[in-house]
């Protein structure tokens, strides 16, 4: 064990990726509903190795690594971010004011009746709103406090064990109360209630929701001989089928001819029809025998990541965006935060949101100009771009504004999630610069906040016993406390004073708390995934405000303490 002990702490680096790996795997784990994930479980196992083995890394990994955080956090959410910021989205805004008020109040209240320090009450802030972010922005805060090199060190070791804590109370009290407590508080079965939104958002009884893998492709194209629509226009025969299927290929005697809508169809065409598989059933009895389709009848479908921003097409719904499309484009995805959406015809859209698109190559280049602009896979990262936006989120980081004997700065953690922003939305209005695809932020995302947080668990780890030894019991209570009231808070301005449907409640409750597996709870218990359309809203506004947190809380404790 001794030798373990030596190898770790001489080589630090393969410490913190054992940290990763074993947190990862502990964040696997499900009891019931419950898995911590894998911050929090790095975070738990690199506490627990701090404590063995007294492991230190340079400072310098943990500012870096929480610096690609949090610019890749505000990038992507900067286009969701600035669409929220309008009349309709912004009603929602309502649950991140009561977030933002509750968890200060009762860190306030803490620090008081506890006699908390800085780092122990914004570790336990961060936690109890289930905000990682919050634990970077107070650590650096709390870097500039003019205090001993000493305590400073203790001070952001206690940030650590405090928010986890606090995180797994918080992640216990959120999926419990969303999923199952406020239901039966609210008097509501929530799979009916979000059934009956489902249906209002112009869904069928059938309908797939989102959750499940079609055991067939949702486009399909079929070929056909033509013989009961002989002598008729394929605009007047796709018309009497519903409107919903493309004649995409037309062969006469082995040549190919328009697929206009005023072409006549004369027997013995062959033609090849594209649509959703629902929409082509009633085809063959329409059209004619089908056919196996010969190499001068197929086609091939193109695949579009259109991210929208109102360019020249300026809808709220998917059904006003699908007037636009014309014959021949198909709506096969909506994404938002990294969520999918409900592909409904009420379904809201908004500037910002990854719209995917399926249709022939010329059609989607005629159209996805108007839309905004179209993902290029072969770019995974401008690089250059997201440089720059990284650096200047460290100048803006170094600035400080003095209020009496505390220093009130951003830091890099707002810095660079404030530079995130703004790049993310330049982006969006110029799209020839600047890609950052998702899997490829995803990936900077989480293994900087993994890495940010496997750095804070090893330093807090030799402090993590007499923490809890001196506060005791308090800590978890004050992190259910910090996780409850603005949830209850909220369920109650959410359902008896904005009359919003049961799903959008609970959807925007975990979305105040930017709670992955609380919204996962709420959509396994409604059966589908209308509570996404709040949740998306709410934790793209709660994702930027809560980070800037931790510095606030960490003043108000320096004051109060």
């Amino acid at each position: 064990m001794d030798a373990v002990k030596r190898l770790l702490q001489d080589t630090p680096e393969l410490a913190l990726f054992l940290c990763l790996a074993g947190g990862y795997a502990v964040g696997k784990i499900r009891v019931w509903k419950l898995s911590l994930g894998g911050v929090a479980g790095t975070l738990i196992v690199a506490i627990f190795v701090g404590m063995a083995g007294h492991i230190v890394l340079n400072d310098q990994v943990k500012n870096i690594a929480f610096a690609m955080f949090i610019f890749t956090l505000g990038y992507i959410s900067g286009p969701t971010f600035f669409a929220s910021l309008n009349r309709k989205s912004l009603r929602y805004g309502t649950f991140t004011v009561i977030e933002v008020a509750s968890v200060l109040s009762i860190t306030a209240a803490a620090v008081l009746i506890l006699n908390l320090d800085p780092g122990t009450a914004a570790g336990l802030m961060a936690g109890g709103a289930t905000e990682s972010a919050a634990v970077g922005t107070a650590t650096d805060a709390i870097a500039r406090l003019d205090r001993p090199a000493v305590e400073i060190a203790t001070l952001q070791a206690n940030v650590g064990t405090a928010y986890s804590i606090s995180y797994i109370c918080g992640l216990i009290v959120v999926v419990l109360l969303s999923s199952q407590i406020f239901p039966l508080v609210m008097r509501v079965n929530l799979r009916t209630e979000a059934e009956k939104l489902w249906k209002q958002l112009g869904g069928g009884d059938d309908d797939d929701d989102g959750q499940h893998v079609a055991a067939a492709p949702e486009l399909v194209g079929r070929a056909f001989k033509v013989e009961q629509v002989a002598g008729r226009t394929i605009g007047g025969v796709m018309s009497d089928l519903g409107g919903n299927l493309t004649v995409e290929r037309v062969l006469r005697k082995g040549d190919s001819v328009s697929a206009a809508a005023d072409t006549v169809l004369q027997p013995g065409d062959e033609v090849l029809v594209v649509g959703r598989r629902e929409d082509m059933v009633p085809a063959e009895g329409a059209i004619g025998t089908e056919i196996v389709p010969g190499a001068a009848l197929g086609t091939s479908l193109d695949i579009a990541q259109v991210v929208l921003d109102h360019r020249h097409v300026k809808a709220t719904t998917l059904g006003e965006l699908g007037q636009h499309l014309g014959t021949g484009l198909y709506v096969t995805g909506l994404v938002r935060e990294d969520k999918e959406l409900p592909l409904r015809p009420n379904t809201p859209v908004q500037r910002g949101d990854t719209l995917k698109l399926t249709g022939a190559k010329a059609d989607l280049a005629k159209t996805v100009p108007a839309l905004g602009y179209r993902l290029d896979p072969s770019v995974k990262a401008d690089i250059i771009y997201i440089a720059l936006g990284v650096a200047l989120g460290f100048l803006i980081g170094k600035g400080v504004v003095q209020l009496g004997t505390i220093p009130l700065t951003l830091g890099t953690g707002g810095g660079c999630l404030l530079s995130g922003l703004l790049f993310g939305w330049f982006r969006s209005k110029n799209p020839v610069i600047g890609q950052y695809a998702p899997a490829a932020a995803d990936v900077i995302k989480t293994l900087g906040l993994s890495v940010f947080i496997a750095v804070v668990g090893l330093t807090s780890g030799p402090q993590a016993v007499s923490l809890v030894q001196k506060f005791g019991w308090g800590l978890p209570i004050t992190g259910v406390l910090m996780t409850g009231i603005p949830a209850c808070i909220s369920l109650a301005v959410g359902w008896k004073l904005m009359k919003l449907p049961a799903p959008l409640v609970l959807g925007a409750i975990t979305g105040q708390q930017c709670s992955t597996p609380g919204i996962t709870a709420v959509q396994q218990v409604a059966g589908n995934t209308t509570p996404l359309m709040s949740y998306t809203i709410v934790y793209a506004l709660s994702n930027v405000v809560l980070p800037l947190l931790g510095p606030v809380a960490v003043a108000m404790a320096t004051t109060l303490g």
